[in-house]
């Protein structure tokens, strides 16, 4: 059997410790860097789906989550290894905006995506 391409990406991650798996819907077509006080700290690159359509293996069993500011979303971690895998929307309302963080995958998949900058800290805008 050859070799698949080297073009072709799996859509599938975890955590560090494997308690908690991703799998995406579709290849994602940009991501986010955000320097806010929260993703500056977990260092995520998010990719945005709607709520619901990410299959996430391990959660809410092996997770636990940080909810702050307007409380609208939870930030997901793996309970066991720590590592922020997502986050979601609180209401848990289906097609809702869900983040999910590229460096729980292969580093070829967020290499492959056009990482837009944005500037959560202070002005609210794309600073790329």
């Amino acid at each position: 059997m050859a070799d698949a391409p080297s073009n072709t990406f799996t859509l599938q991650g975890s955590c560090h410790c494997g308690a908690v798996r991703l799998t995406l819907p579709s290849m994602p077509e940009t991501a986010i860097s955000c320097n806010c006080s929260l993703c500056r700290r977990v260092g995520g690159v998010w990719a945005y789906y709607p709520f619901g359509t990410v299959t996430i293996e391990g959660h809410p069993e092996n997770t636990t989550d940080y909810v702050w500011g307007d409380k609208t979303l939870r930030t997901i971690r793996c309970k066991h290894c720590g590592s922020v895998t997502h986050w979601e929307p609180t209401s848990g309302e289906l097609g809702a905006r869900h983040g999910v963080n590229l460096n729980n995958f292969d580093p070829s998949l967020s290499a492959s995506v056009l990482v837009r900058h944005f500037d959560g800290a202070d002005t609210w805008s794309f600073i790329d």
